[in-house]
């Protein structure tokens, strides 16, 4: 056993858990013997009870109908005699018996006329005078120099005598304390054994959970590109170390993406700021051929520019790693949809293109206005930019099947074939495109994070069709988040 496993078995919280089992175990099971012990004490007498109650029967049907003359007393004796040899639960080793079973007869006179037994005869005389009438059934007499007691059973005969038949509670109290003996031992290796036993398997469980823990533990000193030991089947451990891969699979793809994104924009705004740089120190050489106005308005302009890729590209980097803030709220696609489209519908004249909207009904979706706004704008800015003119684009809104679809088609020259596998990429853009190649990867981004998928095509007839899905408001309501629903219970 390895130095740091010996180390975890010393201070392992197993030896609580298992010692804490086992009392509960070791309590149980004596609550469980005091209550076995009671119902075969009780056996035990009554079976006793049964037979000195027949047997004191036997001996005084005997005493009635023996004559009262000089064979009366041998006979009775040998009957009581004979009777001593069938004793319940005697010891056969320990000899005939005869020394647990005393025979007494006391006449009308209140002396004793007959005895048999190895104890002594007026000590047993005077404890039975001393115990009052309990009428038939047999009851418990303590006779001087015997530490055990004696049951007796007691009946009247024809003549007016009373016939008293002892048994010795010895042979019941051995049975009772050898039953406790083997319990005792059987109880003693139960709990250890199962000490052992609650114990192994704790100290096994919690070793995964130690494993996971200092795996954990050198991921965040180390790297991220490590994972937890996940234990197969479907128990907890098992899961839990499934999620902490998931939670760390996030986590490497949030760093990972914010690397990215800083290397990006290191290198995407090297070349926009020296030439803003350079516009402005134009602007202030003296005898300049322009007007310093021109430049510093352009410069701004330039500025304006940056600034809305440096937005786009954070929001894109945020919604790819699930980290952008959604706002949801019931918004009406089709109203949204034809607020926007009436707003670029002068630009699109303006160019000479045709924007027909075609919106049957209204349809409830469960979003973030904000961000649905840019999306669709973003749609329309990318026809208005790259469509030529006197064409026409159709924007429409419909149902189906607890999605709402918002699809965007134009009749021109489609997208670049080497392009459209890879659209909705960052940074990808056809040849004469003058944007930052983000539009499409902010649109599907924003669809994923609402639960959505976006599709875009080329026509068959000439031109593009770009369809995004949205989950429609009962559908989205439906959706609960797994860590929600627990936190409501």
């Amino acid at each position: 056993m390895s130095t740091r496993r010996t180390r975890s078995l010393i201070h392992s919280e197993a030896w609580g858990i298992s010692l804490w089992a086992t009392l509960a175990f070791a309590i149980g099971s004596l609550l469980v013997f005091w209550g076995l012990q009671s119902f075969v004490a009780k056996d035990i007498q009554r079976r006793s009870d049964t037979w000195l109650s027949g047997e004191v029967e036997v001996l005084g049907d005997v005493a009635g109908i023996t004559p009262k003359d000089r064979l009366y007393d041998k006979v009775v004796r040998e009957v009581a005699e004979l009777a001593s040899r069938e004793v319940p639960n005697r010891d056969h080793s320990a000899g005939n018996g005869s020394d647990s079973v005393f025979f007494l007869q006391v006449g009308t006179d209140g002396r004793d006329a007959l005895w048999v037994g190895s104890e002594d005869r007026a000590s047993a005389f005077a404890a039975i005078q001393s115990v009052p009438t309990r009428g038939d059934s047999p009851y418990d007499v303590r006779i001087k120099g015997f530490g055990t007691p004696f049951r007796v059973a007691t009946i009247q005969v024809a003549d007016g005598s009373h016939i008293y038949l002892g048994l010795s509670e010895r042979d019941e109290l051995r049975v009772l304390r050898n039953l406790r003996l083997r319990f005792l031992a059987l109880w003693l290796v139960i709990v250890l054994l199962g000490f052992l036993v609650v114990f192994y398997a704790t100290w096994r469980m919690l070793r995964k959970v130690d494993n996971i823990a200092v795996v954990a533990a050198h991921i965040g000193r180390a790297d991220l590109s490590s994972r937890v030991p996940a234990p197969g089947g479907n128990g907890e451990i098992g899961r839990l170390a499934r999620t902490l891969n998931q939670m760390l699979d996030h986590i490497e793809a949030t760093v990972g993406q914010l690397h990215t994104i800083t290397d990006a924009l290191a290198h995407d705004l090297r070349s926009p700021l020296t030439a803003i740089r350079g516009k402005l120190e134009a602007a202030l050489l003296p005898g300049a051929s322009t007007d310093p106005t021109e430049r510093i308005v352009s410069a701004i302009e330039e500025l304006d520019r940056l600034s809305d890729f440096l937005n786009t590209s954070l929001d894109v980097s945020e919604a790819k790693a699930d980290a952008l803030r959604v706002s949801r709220a019931e918004i009406d696609l089709a109203s949204l949809v034809r607020a926007i489209a009436d707003f670029f519908e002068p630009s699109f004249s303006e160019r000479g293109c045709s924007l027909q909207i075609r919106i049957m009904e209204p349809i409830l979706i469960s979003a973030d206005a904000a961000l649905l706004h840019r999306v669709i704008a973003n749609l329309l800015d990318n026809e208005l930019k790259h469509l030529p003119p006197s064409r026409t684009v159709w924007v429409s809104v419909q149902a189906a099947q607890d999605v709402a679809l918002f699809i965007v088609e134009d009749d021109g020259p489609g997208f670049d074939p080497d392009v459209l596998p890879h659209l909705f990429e960052r940074r990808v853009k056809g040849k004469s495109s003058r944007g930052h190649g983000l539009g499409l990867a902010f649109v599907q981004a924003v669809v994923r994070v609402h639960g959505g998928s976006v599709e875009a095509i080329n026509r068959a007839g000439g031109g593009i069709r770009i369809s995004v899905s949205l989950p429609s408001a009962d559908a989205s309501g439906a959706i609960k988040h797994p860590v929600d629903a627990l936190v409501s219970q």
